[in-house]
């Protein structure tokens, strides 16, 4: 589902990505741990091409995202054909983006309506069985201000999975709530990642890439330093910066 070759990225002068390989296959779960600073999220949102890659690629379900491959070289793609790549990605952010002035449902069915033109009855028939799932369906009339942090980041995720995404990603989706807002996130990852979704997850939950994941990345300076069964790495990881790493996270 999702192949990185050689992605780098740089601001200005420094490179936060320095040549990142990974594959991710269909219905697999991906964590992707490390320090902040190694380049996570940079990578995660190229994937989506919300940044820009300086070299290499990045190919989701076969496709080449972002660019097109012509006379020998890559050509960026339109912003409506990236969009309509961007639409089949779906992403959380730690920060939850609901709109303020929209109600639960409303923020469900914007991008639904907006963007695949889905008519308002089938936008808001599919939001109400997203809402049910991630439990929430009692708050489809509420406002953003009205919900706990846990209870926004299950609506994000709701409005993310709206748009029929062929992969998830996650930008450390609890990193902004309170500790015991945590698994009710969680929970509702946990119940995508049973019903097949392919996600990338940059998490420091160490318990949910241990018994989710069917794969673990340890990204560090802008590379993948180590990957492999989360089982194995978390317990026996070969690196020393990987050990060092999680001595600091898990006291490994």
């Amino acid at each position: 589902m999702v192949r990185a070759q050689g992605v780098r990225k740089s601001y200005g002068r420094e490179q936060v990505l320095k040549g990142v390989d990974i594959e991710v296959a269909a219905g697999e779960v991906l964590a992707l741990i490390g320090a902040s600073g190694s380049g996570k999220s940079t990578f995660l949102r190229c994937i989506n091409h919300l940044e820009r890659i300086d070299a290499g690629r990045i190919f989701v379900d076969g496709e080449l995202v972002g660019y097109r491959e012509r006379d020998n070289g890559l050509h960026e793609l339109s912003e409506r054909d990236a969009c309509r790549q961007r639409a089949q990605i779906g992403m959380v952010f730690q920060r939850f983006n609901l709109f303020a002035h929209l109600t639960v449902l409303d923020n469900v069915i914007e991008a639904p309506m907006r963007v695949k033109r889905e008519s308002r009855q089938d936008a808001v028939e599919h939001a109400m069985a997203l809402l049910q799932r991630v439990g929430l369906s009692a708050k489809a009339d509420a406002y953003p201000s009205r919900l706990s942090g846990g209870q926004q980041q299950r609506v994000a995720i709701a409005r993310a999975l709206a748009m029929r995404p062929k992969l998830m990603l996650f930008d450390e989706p609890t990193s902004a709530l309170d500790p015991e807002l945590v698994d009710e996130v969680l929970s509702v990852m946990r119940g995508l990642a049973v019903q097949g979704m392919t996600m990338i997850v940059v998490t420091h939950e160490m318990a949910f890439a241990r018994d989710v994941c069917d794969g673990l990345a340890f990204m560090d300076g802008g590379v993948i330093v180590e990957q492999g069964l989360p089982s194995e790495v978390l317990v026996r990881p070969q690196c020393e910066r990987t050990q060092a790493f999680l001595s600091r996270v898990i006291g490994k």
